[in-house]
């Protein structure tokens, strides 16, 4: 059992203090989500391997009364497997399926492209000592230069947000992605969504994006653990008039929610067919 019900996580942050890997933020929910309280050690993202006594360059990484357990999903096996009396991360083994295919998606659809439209500001937000680093590394794996990358983002974003319907479809009638609590799934998920607002300067969302309700459900959790004072508003985009649709309009949605009833049913998805005004 933990010693006083607490686990030590070590974090990586951005010079606001906020938390800037999804990995670790998802990690921060999972140790809550089993109801142990959180040790955080604090620092960027050089000096890794001193801060961890050599154990990891990579991060996340909790110590549990004297036992270090590395990467993310590694360290929710552990949890699960650890404490099975306390609520479950993976209650079932199609929830560990889904939400792999549901975190790939979600990374091809939305993180990447967030990416390569926010790497400026990802470098800009960093401690001093941090950007040459995160540059440097950065540069090679998007292969190009950040301000390069980041030029003409306001042309991307609509086509980023369009891209997550199939997420909005999935909490059209449901709290959590877990149903009427959360699981994993949701907490890997707002952790692409926290990793936004950790360095986001410019939104990427509508206000009324039909995801808010559910980013703040789930940032509220836990005493507001996704409530950090140093995070960005993601919601905010204004849309231009060339833009596709930032999201499909109410009514309008295919997939398993579709509920044909009649011709009232699916009206509005006929209107939006025929550009009726």
């Amino acid at each position: 059992m933990a010693a006083n019900n607490t686990i030590t996580l070590y974090d990586l942050q951005v010079s606001t203090g906020a938390t800037i890997s999804p990995f670790v933020w998802a990690t921060k929910f999972a140790v809550r989500h089993k109801g142990f309280d959180l040790d955080l050690v604090e620092g960027g993202f050089t000096g890794i391997m001193e801060r961890t006594g050599g154990m990891t360059e990579r991060l996340p990484a909790i110590v549990d009364d004297g036992k270090w357990v590395l990467d993310s999903w590694g360290i929710v096996e552990y949890l699960d497997e650890t404490y099975p009396d306390r609520p479950m991360l993976i209650p079932h083994e199609s929830v560990a399926v889904l939400t792999r295919a549901l975190d790939s998606w979600f990374w091809g659809a939305a993180v990447g492209p967030w990416m390569r439209s926010y790497c400026g500001d990802y470098r800009d937000v960093c401690y001093e000592h941090d950007k040459e680093y995160v540059t440097s590394t950065r540069e090679v794996i998007l292969g190009g230069k950040l301000e390069e990358l980041q030029l003409g983002r306001e042309d991307r974003l609509p086509a980023i947000s369009a891209a997550l319907e199939p997420l909005r479809l999935a909490l059209k009638e449901s709290d959590f992605l877990g149903g009427r609590t959360p699981n994993y799934a949701d907490y890997r998920i707002i952790g692409g969504f926290l990793w936004l607002a950790s360095l986001a300067q410019t939104p990427a969302l509508a206000a009324d994006d039909p995801l808010r309700p559910w980013v703040e459900r789930v940032c509220a959790l836990y005493h507001g653990l996704g409530e950090h004072p140093g995070l960005f508003p993601i919601f905010g985009l204004e849309p231009r008039e060339a833009d596709p649709p930032l999201f499909m309009p109410e009514g309008v949605m295919g997939g398993i929610n579709k509920r044909n009833t009649g011709p009232a049913s699916t009206q509005a998805e006929t209107k939006f067919i025929n550009k009726d005004d």
